[in-house]
């Protein structure tokens, strides 16, 4: 009795994983979107790009993904479903220009393929390994410039604010006679412009 159970329990197991093998896996043909297409609205409202890797579908939901495999070649490629289609029998996805490119099918135009869906949130064509551990730098200040220079706030002797002070006021006084210099120079300048022209030649001319 306990052996019949035994029976019965692992064909219903078998029928089980059969029935979830046959609804996550089809075979049948796959064909592709002229390159000419791009930037058709499809069923989803996306516009199609004969570089993105998308696809049509008859039944699955928008956005599903789906493992297309060349029987041909053996080559894959992850499509995500944005369409639907295609409407022919036999067929099972219509995929995009780079899709069919990925595949190795543009010169076939129709190869026989597997097509799988995908269930896990791993990114495609990513491999399933762990994060690369991000090197750490340290930032610090340079004790010495490149030039063999030690900058003023480095140094250990303290500034002499007296020479400092001494050295503006001169600056100073020096820039202060400069404009007076050239303050003189422009009403030397302007006393000889106004004194009246004596000159024979000139009174001649203006007729006194």
């Amino acid at each position: 009795m306990i052996c019949k159970r035994y029976i019965a329990l692992s064909l219903t197991a078998v029928l089980c994983l059969t029935t979830l093998n046959a609804q996550n896996v089809q075979s049948g043909k796959a064909s592709y979107y002229a390159k000419s297409w791009t930037g058709r609205r499809t069923s989803n409202g996306e516009r199609l790009h004969h570089d993105s890797l998308t696809c049509a579908h008859k039944s699955l939901p928008f956005g599903t993904l789906l493992k297309v495999t060349n029987l041909l070649n053996g080559k894959q490629v992850v499509v995500r479903v944005t369409d639907r289609g295609p409407y022919v029998k036999g067929r099972v996805v219509d995929l995009s220009w780079g899709a069919a490119k990925a595949i190795g099918m543009l010169s076939q135009g129709i190869a026989p393929v597997t097509v799988e869906r995908v269930t896990s949130s791993t990114i495609p064509f990513r491999p399933e390994e762990e994060d690369p551990e991000i090197p750490k730098f340290e930032f610090e200040l340079a004790d010495i410039a490149p030039t063999g220079i030690i900058p003023v706030w480095q140094h250990d002797t303290k500034i002499d604010t007296k020479k400092v002070q001494r050295t503006m006021r001169r600056t100073a006084r020096e820039s202060t006679l400069e404009a007076n210099k050239e303050a003189a120079s422009d009403k030397a300048i302007d006393e000889i412009n106004e004194k009246p022209n004596a000159a024979k030649a000139y009174l001649k001319r203006q007729g006194q």
